[in-house]
């Protein structure tokens, strides 16, 4: 017996059902499954990089979601493509902002240097792309507070070299140039009513270096005057409808029309505080805040660092999540409603996913690490909306921003030199009449 005919009769007598065990059926393209591995998942706010310092963390320890929100395991398992890490300097560093931030950079390019068969650093659009196409995460930058750059632009031109591609105009604490929606009612704060003339110009030159303009945690005044000035589409890089939960870090239904007239996007924010109204409201009890702080100042007066350093936002976390346990977590539902109500407002091109993972202290439910990003899209799903629109808020719509951005670099550094070789000329002549 031939063979192909010999395979042919003991196929034939194999049972049915054993067939079948070994055939499974392909996922329809239009379940949400399919539609959330298809897409290019990016998520625009992570403070990971604190643990990779400060805790020595490692992305391929797969450690409990009490512990952290973020590795590889679960990176594979929410089909995470891209995250921006954020960099965040805790105000505590007074004259060391530049230098933290430094070392927080550092961490993300170690791990990357760690693990190049799982992860690469990003810079642009395409480079998430061409990650994505090898199966390898990219890591992106953000840094989360305009005081990093100590008011000097230069320090701005070096983050960028860095590869940071966005920075959040002002974290919590308002700064030499830039007011702060956490302080904007604090009559001990020397206010600006917005940008000053230095912050405008840094909003310019974040433009000519194709960086990402971050308006989350900036007091209202200055949202609007950064979008005035911007002539690149702006990020908000984790935060939620102010209508739907009435806090000063979340935005107006004003804001999110703006940012659409500009072209931008608003990434929803995870925090629980952020994205229910029940749970800001318990949360937000003076007698419980008091307690929670002198639970804090007691412990942190307890424990000084041996070496006089600074307090870090990792000494005191498990701390906050204990104090925010006491709370319940607000259902998934409530996350689902922001970002329904951003994409309704500002449309469907200007909403994405910034989920501040490893940088808050409660999540809704079902969502306890970046492993649960499947859940938003089936939650999408029964809502009505189809795979071009899910793809579009998982990262379809950052990605058409970072390319506008650098759009506009490259435009703005083509007129830098244009503007620069008309002048020559005269200065050539200038000198020739001077000699």
């Amino acid at each position: 017996m031939k063979p192909i005919y010999r395979l042919l009769f003991s196929l034939a007598l194999l049972p049915a059902a054993a067939l079948a065990q070994n055939t499974k059926p392909a996922p329809k393209t239009d379940s949400p499954q399919a539609i959330h591995q298809s897409a290019i998942v990016i998520d625009t706010h992570a403070d990971t990089p604190q643990r990779f310092l400060d805790e020595n963390f490692d992305l391929s320890q797969d450690t409990p979601v009490s512990d952290g929100h973020m590795d590889f395991g679960k990176i594979r398992k929410g089909n995470l493509a891209g995250e921006f890490f954020s960099i965040w300097v805790e105000p505590t560093f007074k004259g060391q902002y530049a230098h933290r931030a430094m070392d927080l950079i550092d961490s993300v390019y170690q791990q990357a240097a760690r693990h190049p068969d799982k992860m690469v650093m990003a810079f642009t659009a395409d480079d998430i792309v061409r990650a994505h196409q090898q199966h390898k995460f990219a890591a992106l930058m953000g840094i989360e507070g305009g005081h990093a750059i100590e008011n000097d632009p230069r320090l701005l031109r070096e983050f960028y070299r860095l590869g940071v591609r966005y920075m959040t105009l002002t974290w919590s604490n308002t700064n030499e140039w830039g007011d702060s929606s956490g302080d904007i009612n604090d009559p001990a704060v020397q206010h600006h009513n917005g940008l000053t003339d230095l912050g405008k110009d840094i909003v310019r030159e974040m433009n000519r270096l194709g960086m990402m303009i971050d308006i989350s945690h900036v007091a209202d005044a200055t949202f609007f005057q950064a979008v005035q000035v911007s002539r690149a589409p702006i990020i908000a890089s984790h935060s939620s409808s102010r209508v739907l939960t009435s806090h000063p870090r979340n935005m107006t239904d004003e804001m999110l029309q703006a940012v659409a007239r500009n072209g931008g996007v608003v990434m929803v924010n995870f925090y629980s505080a952020f994205i229910d109204q029940n749970y800001l409201n318990a949360s937000s009890d003076p007698a419980k805040i008091k307690q929670r702080d002198e639970e804090i100042a007691a412990w942190t007066k307890a424990h000084p660092h041996a070496d006089g350093s600074p307090l870090k936002y990792n000494d005191t976390v498990a701390l906050e999540k204990k104090w925010a346990s006491q709370f319940p977590r607000p259902p998934l539902k409530s996350l689902i409603d922001h970002i329904d109500h951003v994409a309704k407002v500002a449309g469907i091109d200007h909403v994405g996913l910034g989920s501040d993972f490893d940088g808050v202290t409660s999540l809704p439910e079902g969502i306890d690490s970046v492993a649960d990003l499947p859940k938003i899209t089936q939650a999408l799903f029964e809502r009505g909306y189809n795979r071009r629109q899910i793809h579009k808020i998982l990262g379809g719509n950052i990605l058409r921003v970072m390319r506008q951005v650098e759009k506009v670099s490259r435009e703005m550094q083509a007129e830098h030199r244009i503007s620069r070789a008309a002048d020559e000329p005269q200065n050539t002549v200038a000198k020739a009449r001077n000699q």
